[in-house]
Order: structure tokens, then C-alpha cells, then sequence
């Protein structure tokens, strides 16, 4: 098979396209130690064929695999988690104590994203899920270490996106693996090395306060990068920490401003995001055409939107 999009970096880390709707939307990173490899986030069921070959290409043992990382548990970042159990016999899998128990049965995941997608579209865009076998599953609570033969890496706790994520802090490289938590930057938007970024308000368990908290808690650690699950490496964090606490203000403001009607307030919402991003992007330089830019953020926003819809709600529910 053909090798997918593949960037290498510094410290043994790379970036292996998941191959999820379009090249360089979603990234399944490794981190390799003397030989000892540890993969962070999986794509789906489908983007590990991929990940295989690219172990092969790199001279790496699949039982040289100890560790897969889940930020989180959205099909994903870890729809391919049961493929990787099955392929990677001495693997472990490392997920939030709020997911584990979804890895060991995912019945009720499945069942909500078949309520949505339907369970032909399901299994086209994620494949077979199994379960994984408990004892293969370690849970990992805020500040939890693995040691990669020997290399330290920090879980720490960052709830905003949802409430089962955390990001991996690697003190060897001085980067994070931040999944969602930090934002959705794609390349094609770069300017002059000068990334974009933007947060992931996807249903169901946004919450901006939280949200906040988590980006103060990474920039903390003073990171050089930030290896994003869509897409890869950025830099320029200190600015992109701003514009990420500015832009969750923004977008919290926009949805209670368009809550007045709430017949039209999906529409309403897409469109108010798409005009803000678009300006945005603008701004930053950006020559791609608007139709180019909606293109790539179509997706995005109409998720954007429906979890800002849904904590909408779940905030009027609490008064």
C-alpha cells in the first residue's frame, strides 16, 4: 500500500496522516525511544494499515509498541483503538479514567454516533470497534506518569473540550500533545510560518471555563510546540494562547447573542462563525479564496456550532 503524508520531527517524534475525509485533517503522532514507540491518538480503524506500514518503513517492531495514548475518546482520536490491540500485542492503552470504561465496552459510544451518522455511514467512516480487555486498559488521572524507556511523559487533566481529555507533556522535547485542547490549526492556512488557530467546541461537553483553565495549565510548562491532533506541530504558543482565550469569549458571546431565536438559531450560528473566521483568516494573510477557506472549515463549524448549541442549553437548564 502507499505510504500516507508522513512528517518527521525532532526527539523521534513524527506525524502519520489518519487519512480521515481529507489529507492533513487528523494526525496519529508517535514518539520512539531507543525503539520503544508510543502513539498518540489512532485516527480510525481505518488509518491503521497506515500506521503499520510506517512502522515497517522506520525498521520498528509492532511488539515494539508499548504504549497508545487517547486524548480523548471522539471516534477521532480513538476509533482505531481497538485495531491498534489487536495488531500491537504488548501495547497498553492510556485513556482518561472518564473513557476507560467506553474502551472496555463500547456499546454506548457506538450506539451515540450511530444515533447521529447511521450505522452504514458509521461503519463506512469508522470501521469495527471492539472491546478491549480491561487488563490492557490503564487509567490515567490528572498528573499520572509513563515512563517510554525512559522517557518521561506527563498526563495531565484539561477538561474544556471534553471532560475525558488530557494532554501528554514530554519533557524531553519540551512539547505538548494536546489533542483538541489546544485548538484545530490546518497547514493549509499557514502564513509565512505563522500558523491559525481556532478552538473545537464539538458536542457534547464543551465547557469554556474549563477551557480557559486547560490552556493556562499547558502554557504553564513554557512548551516550545504543541503537537495538535488536526494538525501537527505549531509553534508561536504564547500568541496562539491568546487568540485561543479570545476566540472561546467570542464564540461563547456569538451563541448567546443568537439564543434570542432559537428556531434559527443553528443557522444563524453556522453563518455568524464562518463570517468570523473567515475575517479572521483574512486578517492573518491568508490567500486562499473564500470558498477554499469555507471548504476546509465547513466541517468544523457545523460541529462548532452544535456543541455551542448544546451548552446553550445545558447552561439554561442549570438556572
Amino acid at each position: 500500500m502507499t505510504l500516507p503524508l508522513t512528517t518527521d520531527y525532532d526527539y523521534g517524534i513524527s506525524a502519520v496522516d489518519a487519512e480521515y475525509y481529507r489529507p492533513q485533517r487528523a494526525a496519529i503522532h508517535l514518539i520512539v525511544e531507543s525503539g520503544i514507540v508510543a502513539l498518540v491518538d489512532t485516527g480510525t480503524t481505518f488509518s491503521i494499515p497506515g500506521v503499520i506500514s510506517v512502522l515497517k518503513e522506520k525498521n520498528l517492531a509492532l511488539e515494539n509498541v508499548a504504549y497508545v495514548f487517547l486524548t480523548h475518546i471522539h471516534l477521532d482520536h480513538a476509533g482505531g483503538a481497538s485495531e491498534c490491540m489487536r495488531n500491537f500485542p504488548n501495547a497498553k492503552l492510556v485513556v482518561h479514567p472518564r473513557g476507560a470504561r467506553h474502551m472496555a465496552d463500547p456499546a454506548r459510544l457506538i450506539a451515540g454516533v450511530i444515533a447521529v451518522y447511521g450505522e452504514a455511514e458509521f461503519k463506512r467512516i469508522y470501521g469495527e470497534i471492539y472491546p478491549i480487555e480491561a487488563c490492557r486498559i490503564i487509567e490515567a488521572p490528572d498528573k499520572f506518569r509513563i515512563d517510554l524507556n525512559g522517557r518521561p511523559l506527563l498526563l495531565l487533566d484539561t477538561p474544556g473540550h471534553a471532560r475525558h481529555h488530557y494532554s501528554i507533556y514530554d519533557e524531553q522535547s519540551n512539547t505538548f500533545f494536546t489533542g483538541d485542547t489546544f485548538g484545530v490549526s490546518y497547514r493549509e492556512f499557514d502564513v509565512n510560518g505563522l500558523e491559525f488557530i481556532f478552538p473545537t467546541t464539538t458536542p457534547v461537553q464543551f465547557d469554556p471555563v474549563a477551557a480557559h483553565a486547560s490552556i493556562d495549565k499547558i502554557m504553564q510548562y513554557n512548551p516550545d510546540y504543541a503537537f495538535l491532533t488536526h494538525y501537527s506541530r505549531i509553534g508561536n504558543l504564547p500568541r496562539h494562547a491568546d487568540e485561543m482565550h479570545n476566540l472561546i469569549d467570542t464564540f461563547v458571546a456569538m451563541a448567546k447573542k443568537v439564543s434570542e431565536n432559537q428556531f434559527e438559531r443553528h443557522a444563524r450560528l453556522t453563518t455568524e462563525l464562518t463570517r468570523l473566521l473567515l475575517k479572521k483568516l483574512d486578517s492573518h494573510g491568508c490567500p486562499l479564496p473564500h470558498e477554499a477557506m469555507s471548504e476546509l472549515l465547513q466541517s468544523d463549524i457545523k460541529l462548532n456550532a452544535q456543541g455551542l448549541e448544546i451548552w446553550l442549553d445545558q447552561s439554561a437548564n442549570r438556572l
